[in-house]
C-alpha cells in the first residue's frame, strides 16, 4: 500500500508541488489559501464576460446561468492552485472548453487557464501544463472548425484560421513568461541557500578558531599550573621560599591565562570589535622562554623572527607555546631547542626535545597538534611532528610570509604533516 495512504494522505501522483511549495502533506505548514487573488479573478471573469456578452449579442450565445457556473468553476478552482496545480490547470481547462463549446462569449474566461498554468509551471509541472493547454487548444479548433454545425449558437460559422495563429502566441506567451518566473524564483532559492551556507561555514570557522585559542591559552597555562603547584606541594616544608616562588608563578600564571580568557569571551560578547589587549606574537617570546623555564624546562632559541603580519605572529606564537607545552607534558627530557629561520618566502620553526616521551598522547594525536596543523593550513603552511630517528621528538611549522589564496601551500612549504 502507498506510504502516503497509510499515513492518512494522497498518493504522491495526487500531491503537486515542489517542496517549497508545497509541504503540508510532510507535515509542514500548508501554503496560505490564495482567497483575494480568487476572489478578484473571479469578480473581474463574471464581470468581463457580461461585457463580452453585449460585445457579441447574436454571434455567440447569450450567458446564463449554466454559463455563470462554468465561469466560476473555472475561476473558483484556482483556490486551491497552489495545493493541486496539475489537478486544477486541467480543471480549468476543461471547464472552459466546456464553456466555448457551448457557444457562450469569448472573453477573459481564458484568463483562468492562464493564471492555473501560470501556477502549474512555477511549481514544476510544465508538461502538466503544456498538456493543458494543448487540451484547450485542441479543444478550441475541434468546436470553432468542426462541432460548431451542430453545437450553439444555431447559424454559426467556423472561426478563421487567424484566430488559432492568436491563441497558440498567446499559449507561448503565458508559458515563456511562466518559466521565467520559475527559473528567476530558483535562482533566488539557491542564492538564498549559499548565502545560508556560506554564513554556517564563516560560524564554524569562527568557533572553530575561538576553540583553538582557548585551547592553547588554557593548555599551556594549566600545564606550567600543573608543575608549580607540584613544585610548591614537594617544597613546602624542606623549602619554604621556593614553595613561595612556585606559589608566585601559579598566581602570575593564571591572572595572565584569565587576561586571554577574558580577551576571547569578549570577542564573543561583541562580535568585530578589537580586543582591548594586543594580540601575542613572537615578540613575547623570551616570555614564554621565561614561563617554560618555571616550570622546569631549559628552551635554547636560535634566530630571530622577521617583521610579520598579525595573523602569522599570533599562529607563530601559538605554534611555539603549545609545542613547548607538550614537551613539558609528553616529554621526558627537560631541554627544549627552538630554532627560528626564514627567507623571502617562508618562516620555519622547530622545535626539538631529546624525550623519551612520556603519557598516553605522547604520539600526537591530541587536540594541540590539530589546532596547530589548522593554524598552519589556514595561512597556507604545513606542520610536521614526530619522533626524530635519533629519538627525541620534532615539531617543524613551515609558515609563508605572504599568506596564499585559498589556504594553499605557498611556495616552498610541503603539503603533508608526519603524526
Amino acid at each position: 500500500m502507498d506510504e502516503q495512504r497509510v499515513r492518512g494522505g494522497p498518493p504522491q501522483w495526487w500531491r503537486h508541488g515542489p517542496p517549497w511549495w508545497d509541504r503540508w502533506a510532510d507535515g509542514e505548514r500548508a501554503p496560505r489559501w490564495p482567497w483575494r487573488s480568487t476572489a478578484a479573478v473571479t469578480v473581474f471573469v463574471l464581470a468581463g464576460s457580461a461585457f463580452a456578452a453585449h460585445g457579441q449579442e447574436g454571434e455567440r450565445a447569450a450567458l446564463d446561468p449554466f454559463a455563470r457556473v462554468l465561469l466560476v468553476v473555472a475561476a473558483g478552482l484556482l483556490l486551491w492552485r497552489k495545493r493541486y496545480p496539475v489537478a486544477v490547470v486541467f480543471g480549468t481547462a476543461g471547464a472552459v472548453v466546456v464553456y466555448l463549446g457551448a457557444g457562450y462569449p469569448y472573453g477573459p474566461v481564458l484568463l483562468t487557464v492562464a493564471f492555473a498554468c501560470f501556477s502549474a509551471i512555477v511549481a514544476g509541472h510544465r508538461r502538466a501544463a503544456w498538456a493543458a493547454m494543448g487540451t484547450l487548444w485542441a479543444g478550441h479548433v475541434l468546436v470553432a472548425h468542426w462541432l460548431y454545425q451542430w453545437l450553439p449558437p444555431s447559424g454559426d460559422s467556423p472561426a478563421p484560421w487567424s484566430a488559432e495563429l492568436v491563441v497558440a502566441t498567446w499559449v507561448v506567451a503565458i508559458t515563456a513568461v511562466a518559466e521565467l518566473f520559475r527559473v528567476r524564483r530558483e535562482q533566488w532559492a539557491r542564492e538564498r541557500a549559499e548565502r545560508a551556507e556560506a554564513a554556517r561555514r564563516r560560524a564554524d570557522e569562527e568557533r572553530l578558531r575561538i576553540a583553538r585559542e582557548l585551547h592553547d591559552v588554557l593548555a599551556h597555562s594549566i600545564s606550567v599550573i600543573n608543575v608549580q603547584a607540584g613544585v610548591g606541594l614537594a617544597l613546602l616544608d624542606s623549602d619554604p621560599e621556593q614553595a613561595r616562588s612556585a606559589l608566585t608563578t601559579i598566581k602570575a600564571k593564571s591572572k595572565e591565562a584569565l587576561g586571554e580568557v577574558r580577551q576571547v569571551l569578549d570577542t564573543l560578547r561583541a562580535p568585530g570589535a578589537a580586543p582591548r589587549t594586543p594580540a601575542p606574537g613572537l615578540d613575547r617570546l623570551p616570555e614564554l622562554v621565561e614561563q617554560a623555564a618555571s616550570a622546569g624546562l631549559t628552551v635554547t632559541v636560535e634566530g630571530t623572527p622577521p617583521d610579520l603580519a598579525p595573523g602569522t605572529d599570533l599562529a607563530a606564537f601559538r605554534i611555539l607555546q603549545e609545542a613547548l607545552t607538550n614537551v613539558v607534558r609528553h616529554s621526558g627530557s627537560r631541554d627544549a631547542r627552538v630554532r627560528l629561520a626564514h627567507d623571502a618566502d617562508v618562516l620555519r620553526l622547530r622545535v626539538d626535545d631529546d624525550g623519551p616521551a612520556t603519557g598516553a598522547e605522547a604520539g600526537g594525536s591530541g587536540n594541540g597538534l590539530a589546532g596547530m596543523r589548522e593554524r598552519a593550513a589556514a595561512l597556507g603552511g604545513t606542520i610536521e611532528a614526530g619522533p626524530r630517528p635519533d629519538g627525541g621528538f620534532r615539531v617543524l611549522a613551515v609558515l609563508p610570509l605572504k599568506v596564499s589564496t585559498g589556504g594553499r601551500p605557498a611556495p616552498g612549504t610541503t603539503s603533508g604533516g608526519r603524526r
